[in-house]
This record gives structure tokens, sequence and C-alpha cells, in this order.
């Protein structure tokens, strides 16, 4: 196989016109530099120069080879500026995984912010809900996840470390004219007789919330699965039921509910970014988990 970096020396002696002033600009001896370019004419088993007078000259195979050097030499500048580009965070891609309720308070923010700040940058963005997204980050099919754990749960998975973004409080979403309704806030022990409107799918955001009732001493009788938290408001305004939805899933409001806080206790999902453990961050996915953090309220 043709060594790449004794084509770079022949390709200096013929652009140069002879051994020495190749060895002045390369920074070797003479005979160090003759040296390397016959163990070349081996590896190509042909002459490439020839003497001319006080110099040397390409011969058709030294000729063929140095215009390969020549290329080779531009791609390996071209690799160089590529290199320092992606590292600067000039050029790349950064894959997020989110799901819904993330996406207007947390995710639009911060890509806004990495088209400013890395304009060269693509962002791969995709919604995973249900998914769990942590194999993509462990695996490397994504750079960072948004995941939902219940309060008190902040470990990742192998490979996997968990930036803490924000906890989003489920509020109390009642039928208007319901007797809880004048009150400012409820205990969830008050909507342990109520039949419930389920508004989340099972996993972790589920988890919390009957992790809170348990810890008052009930399990939620359901009498709707909705999944959804605007299909479940419409459902509790229909007078079917009570629910709880994140502070985050309130984004928009059936005219037929309240919402009110609750206390003792409050139920809570704590909402991750999800990078991997040993990957260098890029700038780009520094400005992202950034802006994250900004847009959740600075959480560690």
């Amino acid at each position: 196989m043709l060594d790449v970096r004794r084509m770079q020396m022949l390709r200096a002696v013929v652009t140069s016109g002879s051994v020495t002033a190749a060895a002045t600009r390369l920074g070797y001896t003479p005979s160090a530099v003759s040296q390397q370019i016959a163990v070349l004419e081996k590896e190509a088993r042909t002459p490439l120069l020839e003497r001319v007078g006080r110099g040397v000259r390409p011969t058709e195979a030294g000729l063929l080879l140095t215009g390969y050097a020549d290329a080779i030499g531009r791609q390996v500048a071209e690799a160089e500026t590529a290199l320092d580009d992606l590292r600067a965070g000039r050029t790349g891609r950064l894959a997020v995984r989110y799901f819904a309720t993330a996406g207007a308070a947390l995710v639009a923010p911060a890509v806004a912010r990495v088209r400013i700040e890395h304009p060269g940058v693509q962002i791969e963005l995709k919604l995973i809900d249900p998914e769990d997204p942590l194999p993509d980050v462990r695996e490397g099919r994504a750079d960072l996840a948004l995941v939902v754990r219940p309060e008190g749960e902040t470990e990742g998975a192998d490979g996997v470390r968990l930036v803490r973004l924000l906890d989003d409080p489920y509020r109390a979403v009642l039928p208007k004219g319901h007797p809880l309704a004048g009150r400012r806030t409820v205990a969830l022990a008050d909507l342990a007789e109520e039949p419930w409107v389920g508004s989340e799918w099972p996993g972790p955001c589920l988890d919390a919330q009957l992790a809170a009732c348990e810890a008052t001493g009930f399990r939620p009788r359901f009498v709707v699965e909705s999944e959804d938290y605007v299909t479940a408001q419409g459902f509790v305004a229909a007078g079917l039921g009570v629910s709880l939805v994140p502070r985050l899933g309130l984004g928009s409001r059936h005219p037929g509910v309240v919402v009110r806080e609750v206390r003792r206790p409050e139920p809570v999902r704590a909402i991750f970014a999800a990078v991997r453990e040993a990957a260098e961050p890029t700038p780009a996915l520094r400005s992202f988990l950034a802006a994250l953090r900004e847009a959740g309220g600075g959480g560690e």
C-alpha cells in the first residue's frame, strides 16, 4: 500500500524541483527525503523521479502520484476545516426526542436559541410520547431526550445522565359548578370519592399521579380513559368526573372547567433532559441544554 506521507514528500520534491529544496521546506535532511522517495518507489514498483542536471523531474508515474497527493492534501485540509467547524458548533446535527407538552414551553425556545447561536447546525426533532427515548440516547441515535420521572426518582439508565429541568405540578380540573370549584386550593384527599377522568398514558406521568394518591390513602376510580389533556378537559366539562392535568398541559383550557392547585400532597412530575454520560457535549448541545434550563426556571 502506498504511504500517504511519502506521497506528500514526492509532491514537495516535484513542486520545488529538487530534493534539497523539498527537504528545506519540509524540515528534513536531503538524505532523509531521498530515502523516503526510494521506499515509495519500491511501494509503487516503478521509478518516480529521474535526474536532470542538478535537479530532478517526475516520471509519468511520478506525475500520476503527485496529482493524487495534491488531491489528498486538499481533502485533508477540507477535513481539518470541517472538523474545526464541527467542534466550534458551526456545523453538525442535533437529534432531540421530546414529548408533546414539553414542545411549546421547553423545546421551542431551545430550538430558537440554537438557530441563532449555531445557524449551521441541523436540528432533528422527533415526538416520542409515549415511547421510552433512553435507548435512543444511550445508543447514539439521539443527542438529547426529554423524559419524565416521578418526584424523587433521578437515576438514568446505564450510560445516560439525567439533567433536572423543572418540576411540573399537577392541577385539579373540575367541572364548573362543582362543590370544590369555589376553593382556591383543593386537598388531594377531597378527590378520593370522585369519579376520575384519566389524562395520562400508562407510564411515569401516570405513576406520579398514582403515587401521590397512594400516599394520601386511596386509588383513583377512573371512569373514562382519555390519555389526552384537551380531551380529558372535555369529559370533565361534561360532568363525567374530575381530573389531574400537569401545569404544562393546561395551555388550552376548556371554558367548562375550573383549575385549582392541589395540596397535601401536590402531585408532581419531574422533567429531565437525558444525555449520554460519556459523550462530550457539542457547543450546540450545550446551548440547547442552557435554553431548556432557562425555560424550565433554572433547574439543576
